[in-house]
């Protein structure tokens, strides 16, 4: 999927990025004690927001306890285990051991592991039958995939008719963008759309759009927030993504700030 995600793969195994995070973690409990989702959001939700915008997207989507969810490209599980609290059942695929590794250890501690649980897969392959789902999360992942179309129809064939996709993703604006960004590190490994190019490509693969909100100006604001606030103790994203996320991530502030990129949400129902 993304540069930086090839990187961790590249210096860590799956067993040495467990290890780093169950390190870090020595500093909020003890290896015996249960941790909560609320205590893992500043390291585990990989996109704009965090715990907030999955928080609002799973109120969008309607999540019941009946509700089968499939969280693609779910890095280390966060957005995962928020989601399993509604009662409903969530499996995560990611391309990565390393994250799935990851995501299995935390949800263990999390004491979750009987509502969440976690596969290596490929987007644009998945490793399910046609109907298995009847909601699709997918959260800062598709400006990793080069070919948009063929991931909109796969998740098109997991979901129920009637089922909802629900995006959060970055969206290209005007200007060229400037790099290292947290996907990429240079535009050879970006796959950016316009807002209008990727509705159109989530109309032609059979979707219908019940919810859609430029969220750009919101994630301007918590960028502001975040940077004006004292640095948050505890773990964080760079234990995960290396000790050059605090640039990039200002990077990214920077392009939502000069109008160069956007932040779209959207929930979007099966044909």
């Amino acid at each position: 999927m993304t540069d930086t995600i090839t990187r961790v793969r590249e210096h860590y195994s799956p067993t040495d990025l467990t290890s780093r995070i169950r390190s870090a973690l020595a500093a909020i409990a003890p290896e015996s004690q249960t941790l909560t989702v609320d205590q893992l959001a500043p390291f585990d939700q990989f996109h704009t927001r965090g715990i907030l915008a999955t928080a609002e997207l799973a109120v969008a989507a309607g999540l019941e306890p009946s509700t089968r969810v499939l969280d693609l490209g779910c890095g280390i599980g966060g957005p995962a285990r928020y989601l399993a609290k509604f009662g409903c059942k969530v499996t995560g695929v990611d391309l990565s051991p390393g994250f799935i590794n990851a995501a299995n250890y935390l949800t263990a501690r999390c004491e979750m592991s009987d509502r969440v649980n976690f596969q290596v897969g490929d987007a644009l392959h998945l490793p399910f039958d046609d109907a298995a789902f009847d909601t699709v999360f997918l959260q800062h992942v598709a400006m990793n995939i080069e070919d948009r179309a063929a991931l909109y129809v796969e998740v098109h064939r997991i979901l129920t008719p009637g089922g909802q996709f629900v995006t959060h993703d970055v969206v290209l604006r005007d200007g060229d963008v400037a790099y290292p960004v947290p996907w990429a590190r240079d535009v050879s490994t970006s796959f950016l759309r316009s807002e209008s190019a990727t509705r159109t490509a989530l109309e032609q693969a059979g979707f219908n759009t019940t919810f859609w909100r430029d969220d750009t100006q919101i994630a301007i604001d918590w960028f502001k927030m975040m940077m004006a606030g004292s640095p948050p103790g505890g773990p964080n994203l760079g234990v995960v993504m290396g000790p050059d996320f605090p640039a990039i991530i200002g990077t990214l502030a920077r392009n939502l700030r000069e109008n160069r990129l956007g932040v779209l949400s959207a929930v979007l129902a099966r044909s």
